[in-house]
């Protein structure tokens, strides 16, 4: 299997807590299958699930791109290695509390789970500040076209704020002052936890929830690039793309959309409104980050095509790279 093995030299660390969590992702399924047990209104092995899956995409993703790297090699790679200590902590964290049947996250209702709280916590803060430093380090990172360079850059910085909200997770609620229950923190915003929700992702269909923007922002490490990469891969067959100028002004627009968006989503979710009934200045705010962002893309579209004839270096079809290739340099032992 020489790919997986090239692919595993990106960043051994990272790589290997990939693998753990799609063994992980395995055990969820089948502990889903067989126990019935319920933990805030939903399947107890739902949470380790999705983590699972969401830590193998998070984990790849940053070890490519550390492996990929033109500088900083060591330096990233340390911190590679802190990401994926963090994200195992946490994960065996979760599934420890999905097997002894109680929630992981904010749970101080017992010694120990207040134990295991305070380390997801640290692991937490640990994962957002080597997250914080190696998406410091890619703006250092040239890619084939600049708007696959710019896509990555934004991408990483969406990502960080995703990241980075949940921390507006862990504060107590004022019912929880008001009636303290072992509970300190929550993703539900208006109503405690654990109500009715949209089936497997579990976000509130009756209040504000930040797991939303969380989401949404942490990924845009994946979904920004890929835009960029479907340019480029339309470059050579629809002409207005092939100046790479225009490719960039496209990923300019979709990741201000993005930003734009992720604003919405989390000022939705602090103000209690579901995702499934945004209203009044919500409402508003998304059909404008909308309209914008299609008008901009006309724009810039509009433009492309009365400037059909960009210089013949930019018509060439951009370059690529061997998405399993890593410089020598950059893989770890």
């Amino acid at each position: 299997m020489p790919a997986l093995k090239r692919a595993f030299a990106w960043h051994r660390p990272l790589m290997a807590v990939a693998a753990l969590m799609l063994l992980c992702a395995a055990v969820c399924l089948i502990g889903a299958a067989v126990d019935p047990r319920q933990v805030g209104g939903a399947e107890v092995w739902l949470k380790p699930l999705k983590f699972s899956l969401s830590i193998l995409i998070y984990s790849v993703t940053w070890a490519w791109l550390i492996a990929h790297l033109p500088r900083f090699r060591k330096a990233a790679h340390t911190a590679g290695t802190v990401i994926a200590v963090a994200l195992a902590v946490e994960q065996i964290a979760i599934v420890a509390a999905a097997a002894s049947g109680t929630t992981s996250h904010f749970n101080v209702s017992t010694p120990v789970s207040t134990a295991l709280w305070g380390i997801m916590a640290v692991s937490i803060t640990v994962l957002y500040v080597a997250t914080f430093v190696t998406t410091i380090m890619l703006f250092w990172m040239p890619l084939p076209t600049a708007s696959l360079t710019v896509a990555v850059r934004a991408g990483a910085a969406l990502a960080l704020v995703g990241l980075g909200l949940a921390f507006l997770m862990t504060g107590p609620t004022a019912q929880q002052l008001d009636d303290y229950q072992g509970i300190v923190g929550a993703h539900t915003v208006g109503v405690a936890d654990g109500g009715p929700g949209l089936p497997i992702l579990g976000w509130s269909t009756v209040a504000g929830d930040l797991r939303i923007p969380h989401f949404v922002g942490m990924h845009a490490l994946q979904l920004i690039p890929l835009f960029a990469i479907a340019l480029d891969l339309l470059a050579p067959r629809i002409r207005m793309l092939a100046d790479d100028r225009v490719r960039t002004r496209l990923v300019i627009v979709a990741a201000s959309a993005f930003g734009a968006a992720l604003l919405v989503l989390t000022a939705q979710a602090l103000v209690g409104q579901s995702i499934v009934r945004p209203d009044g200045g919500i409402l508003v705010a998304g059909w404008s980050v909308l309209g914008a962002a299609l008008a901009a893309t006309v724009v810039v579209l509009v433009g492309a095509a009365r400037h059909p004839e960009p210089s013949a270096a930019l018509l060439t079809a951009p370059a690529r790279i061997d998405p399993l290739d890593a410089p020598a340099e950059t893989v770890q032992s």
